[in-house]
Formats: C-alpha cells, structure tokens, sequence
C-alpha cells in the first residue's frame, strides 16, 4: 500500500462521521486501499500525472476558518437562489442563505427516512460506472454531503446553489465534497455547484463527487463551476441515472488549475430520456484540465447531444476524452458529440479521443473532435476595421466559446461568467472592456 493511500485512509478512519454513514461506505474503504495510483501506463490516465496530488501530503483536513471576506466569492450576484456555501469542507451559516436547509439535508442531520433514502442510493450510480480511485477516497472519506431530493411532480421554483470554498491553510488539506440528487417521478429543479477560492495562493485538494437519480419525466438543470485558483488541486466526478423520459441538462466550466481532472457518466437507463451536455475548458500559465465523458445507452429511443469547446494558453495542458457507448438493446439511439479546440501559442496542448462504440444497428450517431489556431484572415479583418491584434485575438477568442455560454437558459448566471471568461482571455481591462 503507497504512503498516499495509507495516509489518506487514516484521515478517512479519523473522520468523525455517523455510524449508518461509516457502514455504508464500507465497501469503498476497502476498495481504496486495495487500489493502485495509475501512472503514465494506465490508460486512463495516460496523459494526467497525478504526481502533484501524491507527492503534496495533503492528509489533512482545515481548520475552522471565518467567514469574513468571502461573501464576494460565495455570492453569484443577481442570482435568486438557495444557497448553502462550505469554507474549507465546513458548512459556513453566515455565508449561506437562511432557508438552504429547508431545500436540502446535510448527511450529518438526516432523520432515519432520509437516512434510509441516502443509503438507498449513495454509490449506487457509481457501482455501475466507470469510477476511479479518487472515487473510492470520497466515499471513504466524506464525514458528511449533501442531500438533494425533490418529491414526486414537485418542482423547485428557485435554484439551489452549493458553493465550495478554499482558503490558505498552514499545512495542505483535502476536502472531500459530496453531494446526492434524487429527483422522483415528474420532479424539476436547478442545481448549480460552484467551486471557487480566495485569491490567494492555494495548498488544497478537492475531490468532490456528485450523484444524480432521475426518475421517469424528472428533469434537471445542472451547472457545475470550477472556478479555483490555479494552484488548488481539483477533481470531480459525476455520475448520472437517467430513467424514462428523463432530462439531464448540463453545463461545465473549468478554468483549470494545477491538476484538474473530471469524470462525467451519464446513464440511459430507460426508454425516451435525453441528455445536453455542455462543456468549456480554457487552462493557461501551467494548468491541466482533463475530461472524461462517457454516455452509457443502454435503452431504445434515447437521445444525447455532448458539445465541447476548450481554449489553451501559454503552455496550459488539457485532455478531452469523450465516449459514447450504444449497447446492443439501444435502437433508434440518436447521439451526437463535438470537440473543438483552440491552441493559443505554439507551447499549449491539447489531447483529444472521441470515442463511439455501436453494437445496435438502427442508430444515428455522429462524433467529431478539431484542432486549430486563430485564424489569420479574421485577425486581419478585425485589424482593417481598426482594431488592435491583442484586442482582436481576445475577441475571437472569447467568441470561440460565447455561443455556449449564452445558450444556457439562466440570465443570471451567464452575465456572471461573461466578465470572469473575458478577463481570462483579455488579461487587461482595455483589451476584454468591449466583451463585459
């Protein structure tokens, strides 16, 4: 057993968490520590090197920190939502909104029908999924999560928003963030997870797992926000069952970090259910963003459209891996994927694998994966219109991945990501002021 998991475990085994909570993940304790830490040879982590996480001793958890000063990290301005926000793994009730917990349980607080509903389905979507080590270490290590069940043809009216927080600490630390959605028959509701940092120089390692249940004609808006600093470690994962005509509408932004990696898992169960999935990726400096997608069609009359767009600068590093796989029970499947890129300087990178696996024969599928720098005659048409080439390299740049993010259907949200992507790109204020 590697000193990474051994330490890990013993930050697991010292988690104060509830009995029922400690049986329940029992299977995922001796899973990890039975696991081995993939190297340049595992396939699935053939171009991520997890060396920054292993060699970083962050077998710890954070001190209690306070609250003051980051409401501006917390808050998503213009949004109406229910918010529940945890600084550093720990809920924080001055930064959350007062009434979140009437929306949601925290693991700790379930009473003994939430507890049989958690244990129902915690780990249930994983146990079918393509699911990793770092998996296994949250359910290890998760001493509390958060419970998100909508009851039967209810629909939430305003969304729910659960924000993760980091601060510095004296040593590193890990937190592991784990949230489970079940939405029964007919049930509607919007969900945004946000992961963001103070502005100071990180030393954190987050591993956060999501869980999603969709029974038939429930329907979900997702967004999940990975807005850390570059130099926090984050991976994520989310796993999700859909059931007849089920909707799962998704959008991921990643603006990476010094290790990034997530795993989306989407699951056609039954019959007639849909899945959008949207994504943007846009690294810079040193940072690796990786993304694994897999959609499992495992029904007849199910249909998915996955839309990719990642953007590298400097000598940034991302990983598109992104498999569709119609099994051989799934006719008049209707599957679609796209990944485009865009590479900055000549020092980025980007590796992308679109993967379509059919064995059903009445299907229409399409993937497709492309690689490309600015394109000259743009940046001259722009130049002969009086604008400089800095300016109009943020512009096309910003372009190249606007179409997604204004096709998402919360006002809100989107006019609070358009300023943090232009400043991404534009670095300087008179170079992105035209895009804000």
């Amino acid at each position: 057993m590697s000193d990474f998991i051994q330490q890990h475990l013993s930050l697991a085994d010292s988690a104060n968490k509830p009995d029922w909570l400690q049986h329940a993940t029992g299977e995922s304790r001796q899973l990890f520590a039975e696991a081995s830490i993939p190297t340049r040879k595992t396939e699935l982590w053939k171009y991520t090197p997890v060396r920054a996480l292993t060699e970083g001793n962050y077998a710890a958890s954070a001190d209690t920190h306070s609250a003051a000063g980051l409401d501006e990290y917390a808050t998503i301005p213009a949004l109406n939502s229910h918010r529940l926000v945890f600084v550093n793994g720990r809920l924080s009730p001055e930064l959350s909104s007062h009434d979140a917990l009437q929306q949601v349980t925290l693991f700790s607080q379930a009473d003994d029908s939430q507890q049989a509903l958690i244990r129902q389905h915690l780990d249930s979507v994983m146990r079918g999924s393509q699911r990793h080590w770092l998996n296994e270490l949250n359910s290890a290590s998760a001493s509390d999560g958060v419970l998100l069940h909508v009851s039967a043809n209810q629909q939430l009216q305003q969304p729910i928003q659960v924000t993760w927080l980091t601060t510095p600490q004296a040593t590193p630390f890990s937190v592991n963030a784990r949230l489970l959605v079940v939405l029964e028959r007919g049930a509607e509701a919007t969900l945004i997870e946000h992961y963001d940092s103070a502005s100071d120089t990180q030393n954190s390692f987050t591993n956060a797992v999501t869980e999603i249940h969709l029974a038939a004609n429930a329907q979900l808006q997702h967004y999940r926000l990975q807005l850390m600093q570059e130099d926090a470690l984050h991976i994520g994962a989310v796993h999700a069952d859909l059931s007849r005509d089920a909707r799962y509408h998704s959008f991921h932004l990643s603006l990476g970090s010094r290790l990034n990696r997530n795993d989306l898992v989407v699951n056609h169960n039954e019959g007639g259910s849909h899945c959008e999935m949207h994504g943007v990726y846009v690294p810079q400096h040193q940072q690796l963003v990786d993304f694994h997608t897999c959609i499992e069609h495992a029904a007849a009359h199910c249909t998915s459209n996955e839309v990719f767009r990642g953007i590298m600068n400097d000598k940034a590093k991302a990983v598109f891996n992104g498999r569709i796989h119609i099994h051989r029970d799934a006719q008049k499947t209707l599957a679609e994927l796209s990944n485009k890129n865009l590479l900055l300087t000549n020092t980025a990178e980007i590796n992308t694998k679109p993967e379509l696996e059919i064995y059903a024969d009445d299907v229409k599928c399409a993937h497709g994966a492309t690689v490309a720098q600015l394109e000259e005659k743009a940046l001259f048409y722009l130049q002969s219109r009086g604008i400089s080439r800095d300016e109009a390299e943020v512009m096309l740049s910003f372009g190249f991945i606007n179409e997604l993010l204004e096709s998402q259907p919360d006002d809100a949200l989107v006019q609070y990501l358009r300023p943090v992507l232009a400043r991404r790109f534009g670095r300087d204020y008179q170079l992105s002021r035209h895009l804000i």
